[in-house]
């Protein structure tokens, strides 16, 4: 169980890392294709970057911990844990 968990955790941390390297990227992208169609202004920018690294790191953060808790195990004890009171009650 630890080592499925320290496991979970390295693999969580590695989904980190690259989720930060994509947020940079898709901002690099956004701020391409903003100018394109004209000049940059610094609010411009501070909103592309706070809007879409922001959102990617939210989005795909939370789905890396539905994976973390599913694989750590947290997942199947609380699933144990509630089919145990299930079965006390009958």
């Amino acid at each position: 169980m630890v080592t499925e968990r320290a496991k979970a955790l390295a693999d969580f941390k590695k989904m980190l890392a690259w989720i930060a390297v994509a947020g940079v990227l898709m901002v690099a992208g956004a701020l391409w294709y903003l100018s394109l169609f004209g000049p940059l202004y610094l609010s411009m920018v501070l909103a592309t970057i706070g809007g879409v690294f922001v959102s990617t790191l939210l989005g795909c953060g939370l789905f890396a911990a539905a994976f973390f808790s599913d694989k750590s195990g947290h997942d199947r004890n609380v699933s144990e844990a509630t089919q145990h009171g299930e079965d006390a009650a009958d």
